[in-house]
């Protein structure tokens, strides 16, 4: 017997009705699930990260992390599509911020959960 099985076979008709009357359509979750797989990149993750605590051009967050203005460049056209970040122009610079709460919550979220 594994733990992941039900030692008697009993479907709780209770149960399933009240979940089924709230359950989201097939679309939504798919939308929620492709939502979650643009945080599952650690890259991804510190940008969200810092623009968290700042709004911030493309030169300041590769010299903060690290890396090439071209990686961070793919790394944000990926989270703005998933409409996680916006941009501003400024003459020739391009300004980066999170979208919104909704955010800056997920993440913060995720981070209280791995560090209980």
């Amino acid at each position: 017997m594994d733990e992941y099985n039900c030692s008697e076979h009993k479907v709780h008709q209770d149960i399933i009705e009240k979940v089924a009357k709230v359950m989201p359509d097939d679309a939504v979750l798919c939308d929620a699930a492709e939502l979650l797989k643009v945080f599952g990149d650690p890259t991804r993750i510190r940008i969200i990260f810092v623009l968290g605590q700042s709004e911030m051009c493309v030169c300041d967050i590769a010299n903060l992390l690290g890396m090439t203005q071209s990686a961070i460049s793919h790394q944000l056209r990926v989270l703005k599509q998933a409409r996680l970040v916006n941009s501003r122009r400024d003459g020739k610079t391009i300004y980066y911020s999170l979208c919104d709460d909704h955010v800056q919550r997920i993440f913060y979220c995720a981070m209280e959960h791995v560090m209980e």
